[in-house]
């Protein structure tokens, strides 16, 4: 351990590492906003609290299992010439899934829906934490991955996966207060979550999509966006 701290090579592998962690979380930060926006402030906070953290034991404890996560890239079975593995069922189906979701949130807040109080307010909050921990489960694979492919030492992965967490957790709040303060933005992440789950189901089919450019778009999207906003809150001035 003390030779690792020695040498500069590991902090280089530390600190690229972490970047591409917190670049790849940036992902699970939208969904993970969108999901506890329907909730109130308090509940919201503690789901955020509890996503990320189940987040990090995902991950801790998918490192601790490298010859069972390698395995998951060996070929289960074929269709039509292609080999599909493990990680690609997971990719797979994640993906679906954020399609999904995203289609029936951008349908609900189109379309509108009947507030939840008392049992069911419960009931969504336990909703919430359950399509966390899916999502969470199949972001963890593809961030772990990535990990193996780049790093050498476990210590230097762990360590990596723990810093961007605490970057996601403090980055979450803010992101999360802005979605709820500006509901243009909420359709937007929706968008988000559809353009993300449409690449996890290519990867999980043997396209890969170069992730370069899928966060371009996200970011010059995102920069229309707060153009927008700040062009509302300057006639939102001038008309006081």
């Amino acid at each position: 351990m003390i030779e690792l701290l020695n040498d500069p090579a590991v902090w280089a592998s530390l600190l690229t590492l972490t970047v591409m962690e917190i670049v790849l979380g940036i992902d699970n930060i939208i969904f993970i906003s969108v999901l506890v926006s329907r909730l109130d402030p308090k509940q919201a906070k503690r789901a955020r609290q509890i996503g990320l953290a189940l987040a990090l034991i995902f991950r801790i404890a998918l490192l601790s299992i490298l010859t069972v996560l390698i395995g998951l890239t060996a070929p289960v079975f074929t269709v039509l010439g292609e080999a599909i593995s493990w990680r690609d069922l997971i990719l797979l189906g994640g993906g679906l899934f954020l399609i999904v979701k995203g289609t029936h949130e951008i349908h609900q807040g189109i379309e509108g829906g009947h507030g939840e109080s008392g049992s069911a307010a419960v009931a969504g909050f336990g909703a919430v934490i359950a399509q966390i921990i899916v999502i969470d489960m199949v972001f963890s694979v593809d961030s772990i991955v990535t990990a193996i492919g780049m790093a050498e030492h476990i210590e230097v992965m762990v360590a990596a996966v723990i810093i961007s967490m605490i970057a996601m957790y403090l980055a979450s709040g803010p992101i999360s207060a802005f979605v709820q303060k500006h509901p243009t933005t909420k359709m937007l992440a929706l968008a988000f979550l559809l353009l993300i789950g449409v690449a996890l189901v290519a990867d999980g089919l043997g396209f890969h999509i170069p992730r370069g450019y899928i966060y371009f778009a996200m970011a010059f999207s995102a920069g229309v966006e707060i153009v927008n906003i700040l062009a509302a809150s300057r006639r939102k001035a001038k008309h006081r």
